[in-house]
């Protein structure tokens, strides 16, 4: 097994030309590092992420979900929550989405280290089209401006309370 420093180095330079590279390429050279790890969790992880990346969600899918049955932990088990939870989204699986993404919101802060929390927000965004898509436009519009209240230069308190009662207020009353 090659050293781990090396080995994340090698992955974060191939990331930084995704842009470079045919996405076939692209994913060749995300599967030959991640064969230097075999069932290793973040190896399978950055497969599913090249994927992802590339216009292949249902291989992305697999490699996602692999990976978390291998035990991925820290951020990128966080990642591949979101990432698994959007291609399910977009590969028509809005449910599936939305319990992924609920039962991530649901972690206590204090089990998160703050590069984790720092996904919040994408935790946020990625919940709110998914309950978008499956008919559920009041409490997407809540949760993406509850989420963007704390980042207004005015007005976060009244955004907030307005996000709140969207799921209080029946539409038109």
């Amino acid at each position: 097994m090659t050293n781990d420093h090396d080995w994340e180095t090698r992955v974060a330079a191939l990331w930084a030309r995704l842009d470079d590279l045919e996405p076939a390429d692209f994913r060749d050279r995300v599967a030959a590092l991640a064969a230097e790890r075999s069932d290793d969790a973040a190896a399978v992880f950055e497969l599913g992420a090249a994927h992802d990346s590339t216009g292949m969600p249902e291989e992305a899918v697999v490699h996602y979900q692999r990976a978390l049955d291998l035990g991925l932990t820290g951020l990128r088990r966080r990642r591949a929550v979101i990432q698994l939870a959007s291609s399910l989204r977009n590969l028509g699986r809005p449910d599936r989405s939305v319990e992924l993404l609920t039962a991530e919101r649901e972690i206590p802060a204090d089990r998160l280290d703050a590069d984790e929390q720092a996904l919040s927000g994408a935790v946020d965004a990625f919940l709110a089209l998914a309950l978008a898509d499956t008919g559920r436009d009041r409490e997407a519009a809540s949760l993406a401006l509850g989420a963007l209240a704390p980042l207004l230069p005015r007005y976060n308190r009244s955004l907030a309370h307005y996000a709140k009662d969207l799921l209080k207020t029946p539409f038109g009353s």
